[in-house]
């Protein structure tokens, strides 16, 4: 979902009033960024507090590649790192994730061996159909074990983009926060729902009725959702206990617009890009009672932030024995205070861009290779700005591209090298990109090895159902990243 779908930031449809709603009531983030340009690394660093750099979530297959976690990866979230839920569970909090995991999907990787009590979802998006043979379905889970399979017992209709899926996760929201709130047991929920993601589906009630065609229907009833589980917090008396953050995992993709793809307003260009429209989302947070209504923050905000931010609500402190990159948010969000923190930008293993303040330096610039372009992959569809979404990759490291993204959101106007201006903020971020290289260590990468044999070919459970299938011999290849 990109930062110019709700209605809040200017979509003109307006066709999201309870996210809208829970803004006014809230707290709005102007300036909030997922970790990453896509969809793997960004979930591994919310529930890590690490970028994905340190936390293993990337790829050392040819330089600055986007990785994620397709079915044949043969890595995953590794056992040495600490995810939030592993944490809460040291104050008593029951854990449940509803959705797309994306962590991994081999049995060591499974979210119930990192802190989750409950699980209902799937590993990995809703690719297909597919027929069983080149490729398996992908399993949807409930807990430790598989309950059926993409397209064949969770119908998804490629032709109208019929699915009932969003219903299905927001029962399992509603009934879960019923059941902890009647066993007076604290709780963390992550709402992990996907159906904003190509191809984009709706449920029959809402196919139709946006004007934004299907992307728009998925995105009503998403918003639709989120003022039922607010509403249902509310009924229950427990939402002025209970703290809720909206956010996306990157930005719209462009690639897959207008049918298919989101809006990343003013912002260049979008997902897989570590240009604004690719990195910055739509945030909101809510705790009735206790975040003065109506308020916005230009806070530089992360949803890495969002693993230390909960560890504060918890009482709890972050570990001590790694890199933290995520900072307690509670004094932007309860007093309006501003933290100084920069924000950096990654493509695999290499830092694109840093900002600093309302400064952001380019160190590296590239959209997607002149050969993908040509064949019609485009992550910035009418965006060309010459120099800048360039379509080799361009290192910027000796004279990195400056923009002040008060002045030029769209950073199309690059700052004169020879200003006082670029002199004066280039001399602060320097310093500040110098530390941080001095003191990262970067994790083992865990999306560098593909292997057909790993797909979810016979995952726990599929005995029951009689839907086990017969992998292929192991065969592990260097996975290949185009973008």
């Amino acid at each position: 979902m990109g930062w110019g779908d709700l209605g809040v930031f200017g979509e003109p449809s307006k066709e999201t009033p309870n996210l809208d709603q829970m803004a006014s009531e809230g707290m709005l983030f102007l300036d909030f960024y997922t970790a990453s340009p896509l969809c793997s690394p960004s979930r591994a660093a919310l529930l890590t507090g690490r970028l994905p750099v340190r936390n293993g979530f990337y790829t050392t297959n040819a330089h600055a590649r986007n990785a994620y976690t397709p079915q044949d990866i043969v890595g995953g979230i590794p056992d040495s790192e600490l995810l939030l839920p592993e944490l809460l569970k040291k104050a008593g909090y029951v854990n449940k994730i509803i959705g797309k995991w994306h962590l991994g999907h081999r049995p060591q990787f499974h979210p119930l061996k990192h802190g989750f009590d409950e699980w209902f979802g799937s590993p990995n998006c809703h690719f297909g159909p597919f027929d069983n043979r080149a490729l398996p379905n992908i399993p949807v889970y409930r807990d430790w074990e598989m309950i059926g399979r993409y397209y064949e017992d969770f119908k998804i209709d490629q032709e109208t983009g019929e699915a009932n899926l969003t219903q299905i996760y927001l029962q399992e929201a509603l009934d879960f926060i019923s059941k902890q709130q009647a066993s007076q047991q604290p709780f963390f929920l992550y709402w992990a729902i996907d159906a904003t993601h190509a191809p984009v589906y709706a449920s029959k009630r809402f196919l139709g009725t946006s004007q934004r065609g299907l992307y728009g229907d998925a995105v009503r009833e998403i918003d639709d959702s989120v003022g039922k589980i607010l509403k249902h917090l509310q009924k229950l008396c427990i939402s002025e206990n209970t703290f809720v953050f909206f956010t996306s995992d990157n930005g719209a993709a462009l690639i897959s617009a207008p049918k298919q793809g989101g809006s990343n307003g003013r912002f260049l260009c979008g997902k897989q890009t570590t240009f604004e429209g690719g990195m910055r989302e739509p945030a909101i947070a809510w705790w009735p009672g206790h975040i003065p209504a109506g308020g916005v923050s230009h806070q530089l905000g992360s949803v890495m932030d969002l693993f230390t931010t909960s560890l504060s609500l918890a009482g709890l402190q972050p570990p001590c024995d790694r890199q933290i990159d995520g900072v307690d948010l509670l004094p932007a969000i309860l007093q309006g205070k501003l933290i100084d923190r920069p924000i950096f930008y990654y493509r695999g293993n290499e830092m694109m861009a840093v900002r600093v303040g309302l400064y952001k330096a380019h160190y590296w610039t590239w959209s997607n290779s002149w050969e993908e372009y040509s064949k019609g992959v485009d992550f910035c569809p009418g965006q060309n700005v010459s120099g800048v979404t360039t379509h080799t990759q361009e290192e910027h490291t000796t004279l990195p591209l400056l923009f002040h993204l008060g002045r030029d959101p769209g950073e199309k106007y690059p700052l004169s090298f020879a200003s006082g201006e670029y002199q004066r903020a280039m001399q602060r971020i320097s310093f500040v990109v110098q530390q941080h290289k001095a003191t990262l260590v970067p994790g083992e990468p865990q999306l560098n090895v593909c292997d057909k044999a790993v797909m979810n070919w016979s995952p726990p459970g599929c005995e029951k159902l009689g839907k086990c299938l017969t992998p292929p011999k192991s065969d592990p290849k260097k996975c290949f990243w185009p973008h």
